[in-house]
């Protein structure tokens, strides 16, 4: 009986694949709870009153009011964060769909924050929180976190850490209704 060695090393790699794929995807799901977990865990203490976002200064000098009638996603970051850069463009796509308004905490002057929007090509409406009063206010500890309030400015979802734009969309979606 003659073996074929070109067909068994093709069957041999085919299972490692599989087996690869199988462990990458076990990783993902369990790294996705475990996230989602943390998440959870560390928005237990955030502050779930209405928030006071009236007349509050742009980095632009603009004055900020929320709108009425439409839900809102307020974002605190910082510049120094690098969780916060990976999320950005996550951000950056939900603002031409959704209201959403950022604050950005010890993050220099409102020329820096300013520069650093225009080098990584970001849009979204700012508020320098330069001494972190804010998100003290907001019992903000960790970064990024995000708050989605719905169209009537209830707290409905916050969010520790990382957020998809999937997650994010679905969120602001959901709460429109």
């Amino acid at each position: 009986m003659q073996i074929n060695i070109h067909n068994l090393q093709k069957v041999f790699t085919m299972k490692k694949l599989k087996h690869y794929i199988k462990e990458i995807l076990l990783f993902l799901v369990v790294m996705t709870l475990f996230s989602n977990a943390i998440s959870l865990y560390k928005s237990q203490n955030l502050h779930g009153e209405k928030i006071d976002l009236e007349n509050k200064k742009l980095i632009t000098m603009q004055t900020y009011t929320p709108p009425k009638g439409k839900p809102l996603l307020v974002h605190v970051w910082g510049s120094w964060c690098p969780v916060c850069k990976a999320e950005a463009d996550n951000i950056e796509r939900l603002s031409q769909y959704f209201e959403v308004i950022t604050i950005a905490v010890n993050s220099g002057s409102d020329y820096e924050i300013h520069q650093y929007m225009q080098e990584n090509n970001l849009h979204f409406k700012v508020i320098n929180d330069k001494d972190g009063l804010l998100a003290k206010e907001l019992n903000v500890a960790v970064y990024p976190t995000t708050f989605i309030y719905d169209k009537n400015h209830t707290l409905r979802f916050s969010e520790v850490g990382y957020t998809s734009s999937v997650g994010l969309f679905v969120r602001m979606f959901w709460s429109s209704f």
